[in-house]
C-alpha cells in the first residue's frame, strides 16, 4: 500500500468529518475501529467527544490527544478490530504509563475504544 506525503493528506476540519470518513471506510470493508475522548481531567489536548479513526493496517484519522498517547490508542483500536471487545483507556500524570506516552500536562484523559460493524 502507498502511502501520502504528509502534505498531501487532506486535512479533515471536523469530527464529522473524521466519522464520515470511518463510515466509507467500513462501506469499502475496511475494519475499523473509533476512539472518543469520553471524559477530561485537568490539563487535556482535546475536548470530550474528540475522536481518533484508525483502520485495519493502522491508518488514522483524526485526535484525542496529541503525541505517543495516539500512538497508544491507535494499538488499542487495532486491539478492538482483532478482538471485538471495547475497551476504555484512561491516561494520566498519575498513571506510569502517562510518562511513556507523553501526557505529561497535569490533566488526564478517558478514551472509549470500539470496533464499528
Amino acid at each position: 500500500m502507498m502511502r501520502m506525503a504528509a502534505a498531501e493528506v487532506p486535512m479533515l476540519s471536523s469530527d464529522d468529518d473524521i466519522l464520515t470518513a470511518a463510515e466509507a471506510w467500513r462501506r469499502g470493508g475496511r475494519p475499523v475501529a473509533l476512539a472518543t475522548v469520553v471524559e477530561t481531567w485537568g490539563s487535556a489536548p482535546r475536548p470530550v467527544g474528540s475522536h481518533l479513526v484508525v483502520d485495519g493496517e493502522g491508518n488514522f484519522l483524526g485526535s484525542v490527544s496529541g503525541g505517543c498517547v495516539e500512538g497508544a490508542v491507535i494499538t488499542e483500536g487495532l486491539e478492538a478490530i482483532a478482538d471485538g471487545r471495547s475497551r476504555v483507556v484512561e491516561f494520566g500524570v498519575a498513571d506510569e504509563t502517562a510518562w511513556r506516552v507523553g501526557l505529561s500536562c497535569g490533566g488526564r484523559i478517558r478514551v472509549l475504544v470500539e470496533r464499528i460493524d
